[in-house]
């Protein structure tokens, strides 16, 4: 039986805050099965360096006729997971895009995303990205691939003429700073606009409403304090992140993880305790 082998490797983009992280990841000798890709407030960019990225909305569906298949994968921002088959190996470079970066590097508001779990990222981008993948995947070193892949998204940002409303960057920067804890009634003071007119910009470029963004940004911390301590071989303190996060108490950090990931924190943990050690979560920034 072949033994399994897990390489994940961290890049820091250059690319003036438009991407929070990147991962260069190969798998060999993995047991097939369904990875749940979590909600989060970035958008997702998958360039498979092996087979195409099979997903689907619900288990069922990723293991049918009708679930997703493509080598490079455009997420948006979505309320429950993505169900991602795991096959025996796998490779690829994945990136964590903010989500106002979308009309720069995509040439469409990231609400055009959110319409399906999955859009084929060559249909968004062009032929232009299929070249781009090819020559990932001839490429021998991450190095190489990190900076091709960066050369390529700074090139589209140049030639880019889209740009986002300042009160819509500026609620989000404010949400970020407030680590999706401030309230809409604040939000939309601090931007100066009615809380149905930001509601309504808001979502037109995100997708979601300014409550569904903070709430995202708000579990994605927890996730990331949940992760730390499984790492590291330690049992989290859930009703401490819960606290530190912002949540009214420990119940409310166990619905937005049942609703997030479809399992409790427990469950969650005991799916994902391997990858987590192997260093295959925690990108973004919190």
């Amino acid at each position: 039986m072949e033994s399994v082998s897990r390489e994940f490797v961290r890049a820091s983009p250059r690319l003036d805050g438009m991407v929070a992280s990147a991962v260069g990841y190969r798998t060999t000798g993995e047991r097939p099965g369904l990875h749940r890709g979590l909600p989060s407030p970035y958008l997702t960019l998958i360039f498979s360096l092996d087979g195409p990225v099979v997903t689907g909305s619900t288990p069922e569906q990723a293991g049918g006729a009708g679930a997703s298949r493509t080598d490079i994968v455009l997420g948006g921002l979505h309320q429950s997971p993505a169900y991602v088959v795991r096959p025996e190996h796998e490779a690829g470079i994945q990136l964590a895009v903010h989500p106002l970066a979308a009309r720069a590097l995509f040439g469409v508001p990231a609400a055009e995303l959110a319409r399906d779990l999955v859009t084929p990222g060559a249909d968004v981008m062009g032929r232009r990205a299929t070249d781009v993948r090819e020559l990932l995947c001839e490429q021998e070193t991450w190095e190489e691939r990190f900076a091709s892949l960066s050369a390529y998204l700074r090139q589209r940002a140049a030639d880019s003429s889209g740009a986002v409303r300042p009160e819509v960057a500026e609620a989000w920067a404010w949400l970020a700073r407030h680590r999706g804890v401030g309230t809409l009634r604040g939000l939309s003071r601090h931007v100066a606009l009615s809380e149905r007119r930001l509601t309504t910009l808001f979502r037109a470029e995100t997708g979601l409403s300014p409550k569904q963004a903070g709430r995202l940004m708000r579990f994605q911390r927890a996730r990331n304090a949940v992760v730390r301590p499984v790492a590291a071989g330690a049992a989290p303190d859930l009703a401490r992140i819960a606290a530190d996060c912002g949540y009214c108490d420990h119940s409310h950090l166990v619905r937005d993880f049942r609703q997030y990931t479809g399992v409790s924190p427990s469950g969650w943990m005991a799916e994902e305790c391997r990858n987590i050690q192997a260093g295959s979560h925690g990108g973004g920034e919190e």
